[in-house]
Protein backbone atom coordinates (compact mmCIF):
# COMPACT_ATOMS: atom_id res chain seq x y z
CA UNK A 1 0.00 0.00 0.00
CA UNK A 2 1.17 3.67 0.10
CA UNK A 3 2.85 5.45 2.56
CA UNK A 4 1.45 6.85 5.83
CA UNK A 5 2.81 9.84 8.08
CA UNK A 6 5.66 8.21 9.60
CA UNK A 7 7.13 6.66 6.24
CA UNK A 8 6.81 9.73 3.44
CA UNK A 9 10.66 10.38 3.78
CA UNK A 10 10.11 13.89 4.52
CA UNK A 11 12.63 14.42 7.15
CA UNK A 12 15.38 13.04 6.04
CA UNK A 13 17.35 15.37 4.23
CA UNK A 14 16.92 17.98 7.22
CA UNK A 15 18.06 15.52 9.55
CA UNK A 16 21.32 13.99 7.46
CA UNK A 17 22.48 17.57 6.26
CA UNK A 18 23.89 18.32 9.96
CA UNK A 19 25.94 15.21 10.16
CA UNK A 20 29.86 16.13 9.55
CA UNK A 21 31.61 15.18 6.66
CA UNK A 22 28.26 13.36 5.05
CA UNK A 23 28.24 13.91 1.34
CA UNK A 24 24.40 14.02 0.65
CA UNK A 25 22.64 13.21 -2.75
CA UNK A 26 19.37 12.68 -4.39
CA UNK A 27 19.43 11.09 -8.14
CA UNK A 28 16.31 12.60 -10.64
CA UNK A 29 16.07 9.05 -12.39
CA UNK A 30 17.41 5.60 -12.26
CA UNK A 31 20.37 6.27 -14.19
CA UNK A 32 21.62 8.97 -11.92
CA UNK A 33 21.01 6.66 -8.76
CA UNK A 34 23.68 4.23 -10.46
CA UNK A 35 25.79 7.15 -11.29
CA UNK A 36 25.83 8.38 -7.66
CA UNK A 37 25.98 4.77 -6.14
CA UNK A 38 29.13 4.39 -8.23
CA UNK A 39 30.62 7.40 -7.30
CA UNK A 40 29.84 6.67 -3.70
CA UNK A 41 31.82 3.32 -3.77
CA UNK A 42 34.43 5.11 -5.48
CA UNK A 43 34.64 7.84 -2.39
CA UNK A 44 36.92 6.39 1.02
CA UNK A 45 37.29 8.76 3.12
CA UNK A 46 33.73 10.08 3.75
CA UNK A 47 30.21 8.91 4.25
CA UNK A 48 27.95 8.69 1.33
CA UNK A 49 23.93 8.94 1.72
CA UNK A 50 21.79 8.96 -1.60
CA UNK A 51 18.15 9.38 -1.38
CA UNK A 52 15.83 7.76 -4.04
CA UNK A 53 12.31 7.99 -3.54
CA UNK A 54 9.72 5.27 -5.14
CA UNK A 55 9.65 7.28 -8.50
CA UNK A 56 13.59 7.56 -8.92
CA UNK A 57 13.34 3.76 -11.29
CA UNK A 58 12.00 6.17 -14.34
CA UNK A 59 14.42 6.42 -17.42
CA UNK A 60 16.76 3.69 -16.40
CA UNK A 61 18.61 2.38 -18.91
CA UNK A 62 19.78 -1.33 -18.55
CA UNK A 63 22.41 -1.15 -21.20
CA UNK A 64 23.44 2.26 -19.63
CA UNK A 65 27.35 3.12 -18.63
CA UNK A 66 28.18 3.91 -15.07
CA UNK A 67 29.84 7.65 -14.88
CA UNK A 68 31.74 9.26 -12.06
CA UNK A 69 30.24 12.34 -10.93
CA UNK A 70 32.26 15.09 -9.58
CA UNK A 71 31.22 15.50 -5.58
CA UNK A 72 29.03 18.39 -5.54
CA UNK A 73 28.21 19.36 -9.24
CA UNK A 74 24.88 20.16 -10.09
CA UNK A 75 23.35 20.08 -13.48
CA UNK A 76 21.97 22.90 -15.35
CA UNK A 77 19.11 21.30 -17.32
CA UNK A 78 17.59 24.07 -18.66
CA UNK A 79 19.15 27.72 -19.26
CA UNK A 80 17.36 30.95 -18.55
CA UNK A 81 17.41 34.30 -17.57
CA UNK A 82 14.02 35.48 -15.74
CA UNK A 83 14.86 33.64 -12.38
CA UNK A 84 16.42 30.04 -11.50
CA UNK A 85 14.97 26.63 -9.88
CA UNK A 86 16.97 24.80 -7.93
CA UNK A 87 15.30 21.27 -7.89
CA UNK A 88 16.11 17.76 -5.86
CA UNK A 89 15.28 14.50 -6.98
CA UNK A 90 12.38 13.80 -9.26
CA UNK A 91 11.50 17.71 -8.45
CA UNK A 92 13.50 18.33 -11.53
CA UNK A 93 10.88 16.65 -13.70
CA UNK A 94 8.42 19.18 -12.02
CA UNK A 95 10.46 22.16 -12.64
CA UNK A 96 11.07 21.19 -16.18
CA UNK A 97 7.18 21.30 -16.51
CA UNK A 98 6.97 24.10 -14.73
CA UNK A 99 9.70 26.06 -17.14
CA UNK A 100 7.72 24.63 -20.39
CA UNK A 101 4.39 26.37 -18.87
CA UNK A 102 6.31 29.69 -18.12
CA UNK A 103 7.93 30.20 -21.54
CA UNK A 104 4.02 30.24 -23.31
CA UNK A 105 3.78 33.24 -20.46
CA UNK A 106 7.25 34.67 -21.70
CA UNK A 107 9.40 33.79 -18.80
CA UNK A 108 12.18 31.91 -19.04
CA UNK A 109 13.11 29.65 -16.14
CA UNK A 110 16.41 28.07 -15.40
CA UNK A 111 16.17 24.32 -14.29
CA UNK A 112 18.76 22.88 -12.35
CA UNK A 113 18.86 19.22 -10.99
CA UNK A 114 21.12 19.72 -7.47
CA UNK A 115 21.54 16.24 -7.27
CA UNK A 116 24.46 16.54 -4.47
CA UNK A 117 22.35 18.15 -1.73
CA UNK A 118 25.61 18.52 0.23
CA UNK A 119 28.05 19.88 -0.57
CA UNK A 120 26.03 22.36 -2.52
CA UNK A 121 27.60 23.24 -5.79
CA UNK A 122 28.82 26.41 -4.95
CA UNK A 123 30.66 27.45 -8.15
CA UNK A 124 27.09 27.45 -9.78
CA UNK A 125 25.73 29.97 -6.78
CA UNK A 126 28.14 32.08 -6.75
CA UNK A 127 27.60 32.38 -10.71
CA UNK A 128 23.72 32.46 -10.05
CA UNK A 129 23.91 35.20 -7.94
CA UNK A 130 25.17 37.79 -9.90
CA UNK A 131 23.01 36.13 -13.04
CA UNK A 132 19.08 35.80 -11.19
CA UNK A 133 17.80 38.25 -8.95
CA UNK A 134 15.06 35.61 -7.83
CA UNK A 135 15.95 31.69 -6.49
CA UNK A 136 13.19 29.21 -5.76
CA UNK A 137 14.02 25.86 -4.04
CA UNK A 138 12.03 22.65 -4.69
CA UNK A 139 12.24 19.60 -2.69
CA UNK A 140 10.07 16.50 -1.76
CA UNK A 141 11.26 16.92 2.30
CA UNK A 142 10.57 19.02 4.43
CA UNK A 143 11.39 22.53 4.08
CA UNK A 144 12.18 23.32 7.59
CA UNK A 145 15.89 22.26 7.93
CA UNK A 146 15.58 20.95 4.25
CA UNK A 147 17.66 21.70 0.72
CA UNK A 148 16.04 25.09 0.69
CA UNK A 149 17.56 26.16 4.37
CA UNK A 150 20.93 25.41 2.94
CA UNK A 151 20.51 27.65 -0.28
CA UNK A 152 18.91 30.66 1.65
CA UNK A 153 21.65 30.18 4.60
CA UNK A 154 25.12 30.52 1.71
CA UNK A 155 23.05 33.15 0.00
CA UNK A 156 22.84 35.38 2.72
CA UNK A 157 26.33 35.29 3.92
CA UNK A 158 27.37 36.11 0.67
CA UNK A 159 24.97 38.91 0.65
CA UNK A 160 22.22 38.09 -2.11
CA UNK A 161 19.56 41.03 -2.48
CA UNK A 162 17.20 38.97 -4.36
CA UNK A 163 13.85 37.22 -3.45
CA UNK A 164 14.05 33.41 -2.15
CA UNK A 165 11.31 31.45 -2.13
CA UNK A 166 11.56 27.66 -0.97
CA UNK A 167 8.99 24.82 -2.02
CA UNK A 168 8.44 21.97 -0.06
CA UNK A 169 6.30 19.97 2.83
CA UNK A 170 5.21 21.59 5.08
CA UNK A 171 6.20 21.82 8.88
CA UNK A 172 3.41 18.88 10.10
CA UNK A 173 2.38 15.61 9.11
CA UNK A 174 1.45 14.81 5.63
CA UNK A 175 -1.19 11.77 5.88
CA UNK A 176 -1.51 8.44 3.81
CA UNK A 177 -1.70 8.70 0.35
CA UNK A 178 0.35 8.51 -3.27
CA UNK A 179 2.37 10.30 -4.08
CA UNK A 180 0.55 12.33 -7.17
CA UNK A 181 -2.16 12.74 -4.79
CA UNK A 182 0.45 13.63 -1.65
CA UNK A 183 1.95 16.52 -3.82
CA UNK A 184 -1.55 17.85 -4.83
CA UNK A 185 -2.44 18.15 -1.26
CA UNK A 186 0.32 20.25 -0.94
CA UNK A 187 0.91 22.20 -3.33
CA UNK A 188 4.00 20.35 -5.10
CA UNK A 189 1.92 19.31 -8.40
CA UNK A 190 2.54 20.88 -11.81
CA UNK A 191 -0.35 22.97 -12.16
CA UNK A 192 -0.03 24.59 -8.62
CA UNK A 193 3.96 24.85 -8.76
CA UNK A 194 2.99 26.99 -12.36
CA UNK A 195 0.87 29.57 -10.41
CA UNK A 196 3.01 29.51 -7.09
CA UNK A 197 6.32 30.15 -9.68
CA UNK A 198 4.65 32.50 -12.23
CA UNK A 199 3.51 34.93 -8.94
CA UNK A 200 7.15 34.88 -7.62
CA UNK A 201 8.41 35.69 -11.41
CA UNK A 202 5.52 38.04 -12.08
CA UNK A 203 3.99 39.28 -9.67
CA UNK A 204 1.75 41.34 -11.59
Amino acid sequence: GEDGPTHHGALDISYLRCIQELILTAPKNGNEFRNLLHTALNIHDKPFAIRYPKSSSIEFDDFGQMELLPIGSWEVCKEGKDGVILAVGPMVYKALQVAKKLKHNGINLEVVNCRFIKPMDVSYLSNAAMKFSSFITLEESNVSGGFGDGVASWLLENNFKGKLKRLGLPDSFVQHGSREEILKSIGLDSDSLFHQVKSILDPN
